[in-house]
């Protein structure tokens, strides 16, 4: 456990050295915090925005440059199965809406092996950084919503 907080720190240390590189976040903009670990490397999902019923997720992606929404971005999102395994029935792929929004539709996540229930999501937006992150939704809700800021490419 140790060793993944240290992974964590420094994985913040680097976004934040990124954010100093492109220029400093827009005030209320900063940069959400990178999640390293995930599903991913399995190709993308289909696109859809829904995979089941029980829970709903909507977000905004902006960019921590001037906090205005990304049109046209990528969210790609994984959940797992009450076995742990990450299967491509409860994946999917949504694309951002002109005012940055997004909305996706499935079953509540599965909590195992003492994991919370939780989604990953791939942001992939034009001249940014790709993001890998997590939502946690509040227990039993119907209903979670994100604000995901994405980091500028350095030039």
């Amino acid at each position: 456990m140790r060793w993944l907080r240290g992974l964590l720190a420094a994985v913040v240390t680097i976004s934040a050295l990124a954010v100093a590189a492109t220029g400093s976040a827009a005030p209320g903009c900063p940069p959400t915090v990178p999640d390293a670990f995930g599903p991913f490397g399995r190709g993308m999902p289909p696109v859809r925005a829904s995979i089941g019923e029980g829970h709903v997720l909507t977000g905004v992606v902006v960019s921590s440059l001037d906090c205005k929404p990304i049109r046209g971005a990528r969210v790609e999102l994984w959940q797992a199965n009450a076995k742990g395994v990450y299967v491509r029935a409860l994946s999917g792929t949504v694309i951002t809406d002109r005012n940055g929004r997004f909305r996706f539709q499935g079953p509540y996540p599965a909590q195992y092996e003492g994991t919370p229930p939780h989604i990953h999501l791939r942001v992939v937006a034009s001249a940014h950084e790709v993001l890998l992150s997590r939502f946690i939704p509040a227990p039993r809700a119907r209903r979670g919503s994100i604000k995901l800021v994405l980091v500028p490419q350095a030039v």
